[in-house]
């Protein structure tokens, strides 16, 4: 699901909004709101994830050392 941003963001949003609503509106049982913080929670790290993409699992030190010597104007060594 997360590979498709544009469904992950909506979902996410699809999620957040109705448990920010619960959240400030103040009408529900104190259990509800308890499920609607985990609800919001996972809709704004789903809509986050949509917006920004997949980090990647695993860097290479060659990857890293490359960035850094661009970064810095130099170089890299490999």
């Amino acid at each position: 699901m997360v590979r498709r941003r544009r469904l992950t963001t909506a979902i996410g949003l699809a999620m957040a909004v109705p448990a920010a609503y619960v959240q400030f509106s103040g009408r529900f049982a104190g259990w509800i709101e308890g499920a609607s913080l985990i609800l919001g929670a996972t809709g704004i790290a789903l809509a986050w994830t949509g917006l920004t993409g997949v980090s990647p699992d695993w860097v290479e030190d060659s990857d890293v050392s490359e960035r850094v010597a661009e970064s810095e104007g130099r170089k890299p060594l490999g």
